[in-house]
């Protein structure tokens, strides 16, 4: 499948609404300041609350959990801090060891690792893994990949939503390219954009989450402030589209805190006793940039689904081995 990043030319995203728009901050670049410092405080919108507006870019090579090597180490020494981010980054150009379909130059997935120099953006569990999966959790897996072995091209919709250019998914990981958010607020309303097929969250503020939401494939979404921190509670999701495999029971908790002039905290607790036998939780800063935003153009370069399809039928009528 074929897209456009944020180096191509691209046409920048425009306001989710007008009202949108005008409520929106114009973004400037700062450097990250000491969170610690006791004379800083988040600036507030002109209601009251922190104010997250802007675009932020959540790069980072720190991985998701933690590699093996370091078992219970939370923190890298400074010298296991450059060899493991020399030997990623000389993995991540490799395309034998880490095989892509994009040219490895187009690629960005950053060339740092998070400034408090953690081994995994896992915080909880203490060990930096994703949880064990449940029983269920293994028995639906198997019979999905049993499914996907026996049905894999059979029509579009037995391929995934990313393949289909529908949706990456919420919340965005640090990966490959389009590592961006811009973020919007209202009095009533904040609204999420990823620069990642442009998915869009519009998130109601001070609402109750309904006893019983219409699934969707990012959930229902309910947003609060607590101090200087946002808080986004999503259930409700299609199965389909929920986090890492996670079932239509999920529960996401996601915090924004503005930590510094140019820096937000960005923490996500996943919570489905279907899936893992615990919740656990993520972490990752966010800097804000002066970059635009730029359209993820996939549904206009995705001659992969089609080729894919095609290529069964052709299967199907063996005309090809």
């Amino acid at each position: 499948m074929v897209s456009l990043g944020r180096w191509m030319v691209g046409v920048s995203v425009t306001a989710v609404l007008v009202v949108l728009a005008a409520a929106t901050a114009s973004a400037q670049s700062s450097p990250p300041a000491n969170p610690a410092d006791p004379s800083w405080s988040p600036p507030r919108t002109a209601w009251g609350v922190p104010d997250l507006q802007g675009i932020w870019d959540y790069r980072t090579m720190t991985p998701l959990q933690r590699p093996r090597e370091f078992a219970d180490q939370a923190l890298f020494s400074d010298e296991e801090a450059a060899e493991f981010l020399e030997r990623s980054l000389a993995e991540r150009a490799d395309y034998d060891r880490s095989p892509s379909v994009h040219a490895k130059w187009w690629l960005d997935y950053g060339s740092n690792l998070t400034g408090d120099g953690r081994t995994s953006l896992i915080i909880d569990p203490p060990d930096g893994r994703i949880p064990s999966l449940t029983e269920q959790a293994r028995a639906r897996n198997a019979a999905r990949a049993e499914y996907r072995r026996a049905h894999p091209s059979d029509a579009a919709d037995h391929r995934g939503l990313s393949e289909r250019c529908l949706s990456f998914g919420t919340p965005r990981l640090p990966g490959g390219y389009n590592n961006n958010y811009q973020i919007l607020q209202t009095p009533q309303h904040v609204v999420i954009v990823s620069e990642m097929v442009h998915d869009t969250r519009i998130i109601p503020i001070d609402t109750r989450l309904p006893d019983a939401p219409i699934p969707q494939w990012h959930g229902e979404a309910r947003g609060r402030y607590e101090g200087d921190t946002l808080v986004v509670e999503s259930t409700g999701y299609v199965a389909q589209g929920a986090f890492r495999g996670a079932t239509g029971g999920l529960r996401l908790t996601e915090r924004f805190t503005r930590v510094a002039p140019g820096v937000i905290q960005y923490k996500i607790t996943a919570d489905d006793p279907d899936t893992w036998t615990r919740p656990w939780t993520l972490m990752f800063p966010m800097l804000k940039t002066d970059q635009p935003l730029y359209e993820y153009a996939c549904h206009e370069g995705n001659l992969g689904l089609e080729n894919i399809l095609r290529n069964a039928r052709l299967e199907e009528a063996g005309l090809i081995p």
